[in-house]
């Protein structure tokens, strides 16, 4: 499924002390494993080996969620960064729990190139005895429960922030939210996915799951909570939300485009992987529409597709139009965030950073 999890292709917000309280916030994470995991030694075995497991899911990304809240709080002149960083803790266990999920859902094991949660509880359930499909239960089992520990943590860590009551309670609204949108996403995602709708996707039904998934949590959620944390008001919120809305949705775009025409020593990502899973991006829903349907149609999906015959379908979706077409449509989105930072009540010292993260979006495959 799609979503912000390729952290080596994410734009990133960084500035002058943001690194600093970064490390801050890895502190905090540390501790927070540590004290769960020394608190599960008290039950089996294999509940410490979950909270393991679970630390090191949430070892080795960019700390985009984070960066986000960071970069917000500072922008608009906060200077105490003790709760910024606990709430930068809570989207970042949120985002951790929806990669744990995700992995089920997805059927993988494998995640930043070792054994996820599914993959180890299932081999070490093998290596005990269980044949593959007890393993697998196992292993899934132990994953969802590790989703759920970590998404209850997130909210448990927000609530407490260093903050007044009613601001309390507006960062708590914020990422309910987040999750209630993010879960509406994730089920858009499976349907597309297995073609359960009664009619063929479209690019707006591509686009709005792509928003729903990625946009709320990753990054309106982390600004606005910055943002209020920093004491900004109502109307800052909204035009941040509705930045994230955007810049979520540009991100995507580039990612699909990544998918099949970039470069696999750059990005890192198999330029076969999407159109073997036959996933539903923006470039296929625009495909879908012309005329060279018909010599995408046959090979999207299969388990075998070969590289030359990937290039092929590349060829194809960039003679129909839809490359040009989806980079159009990302430089619009990023446009359009960018116009939404010329307001009065965002500072350049926020509106600059912003900026730059929009911005990045564009040319990532070039």
């Amino acid at each position: 499924m799609t979503q912000l999890h390729s952290e080596t292709r994410t734009p990133v917000a960084v500035r002058p002390g943001i690194d600093i309280a970064l490390a801050a916030v890895e502190a905090r994470l540390s501790q927070f494993f540590a004290e769960r995991i020394s608190a599960a030694s008290a039950y089996a075995p294999s509940y410490r080996r979950l909270w393991e497991s679970a630390r090191d899911a949430a070892e080795g990304g960019k700390r985009i969620r984070p960066r986000f809240v960071l970069t917000a709080y500072r922008g608009l002149g906060g200077a105490d960064d003790d709760s910024a960083c606990t709430a930068a803790v809570a989207y970042e266990l949120l985002h951790t729990a929806f990669l744990l999920h995700d992995d089920v859902i997805d059927g993988d094991t494998v995640r930043r190139g070792r054994p996820n949660v599914t993959g180890s509880f299932s081999s070490d359930a093998v290596a005990r005895g269980a044949d593959s499909a007890r393993g697998r239960r196992w292993g899934e089992a132990g994953a969802i429960l590790a989703g759920d520990l970590l998404l209850h943590a997130a909210s448990s860590v927000l609530a407490r922030v260093d903050a007044d009551e009613w601001t309390r309670e507006r960062l708590l609204e914020i990422l309910d939210h987040a999750v209630f949108v993010t879960a509406a996403g994730e089920l858009a995602d499976v349907a597309l996915a297995e073609r359960l709708g009664p009619d063929a996707p479209t690019l707006d039904d591509v686009l709005a799951m792509t928003e729903h998934k990625t946009a709320a949590y990753s990054v309106s959620g982390p600004l606005m909570t910055g943002a209020l944390l920093a004491g900004g008001g109502e109307e800052l919120l909204a035009p941040l939300a509705e930045y994230g809305r955007l810049v979520g949705i540009a991100f995507q775009l580039g990612d699909d485009l990544l998918g099949v025409f970039g470069s696999e020593d750059v990005t890192g990502k198999s330029i076969v992987s999407d159109l073997r899973q036959g996933k539903e991006t923006s470039l296929i829903a625009y495909a879908r529409g012309t005329s060279r349907w018909e010599e995408v149609a046959p090979s999207l999906g299969s388990a075998d597709l070969a590289p030359r015959e990937a290039a092929a379908l590349a060829a194809v979706l960039e003679a129909c139009g839809a490359r040009s077409f989806v980079e159009d449509l990302l430089t619009q989105h990023v446009e359009g965030a960018v116009a939404l930072l010329d307001d009065p009540a965002i500072p350049a010292a926020l509106s600059q950073p912003l900026t730059d993260v929009a911005r990045s979006c564009i040319g990532r495959i070039a």
